[in-house]
């Protein structure tokens, strides 16, 4: 289905692992799509879940040069270049979460995406 959604997992260069889980695939897109089933999510060293805190409705945002998982005040909770080999991870309002990688940017050495159809 091309609303399925979708499991990104990202281990960077520091081996912290954490990701999101998107309510339908990236894609490009002129304003933020996606519902509250969306969430951040931490691995490893411990896992932490983020859920949509109902502030706002920024959930997943594809652009040809990027891709950005929840947001508010100008910080994503999750930022990946067109490459897949940079990103950074803000705290957001959209799941008040923390920053997900030790760094606010961070190198990608793994990154996984499954899709559920």
């Amino acid at each position: 289905s091309t609303d399925s959604p979708a499991l990104i997992v990202i281990k960077d260069a520091l081996d912290e692992v954490f990701g999101a889980f998107l309510s339908h695939p990236l894609r490009p897109s002129e304003t933020f799509y996606g519902t509250g089933e969306t969430f951040l999510f931490m691995l490893h060293p411990r896992f932490k879940c983020f859920r949509w805190t109902g502030e706002n409705s920024f959930f997943i945002k594809g652009d040809l040069d990027s891709f950005a998982i929840g947001g508010g005040s100008g910080h994503f909770g999750l930022w990946v270049d067109e490459n897949l080999y940079l990103g950074r991870s803000s705290p957001c309002f959209t799941f008040n979460n923390c920053c997900l990688s030790e760094t606010d940017d961070f190198r990608i050495v793994e990154l996984e995406v499954w899709t559920f159809g």
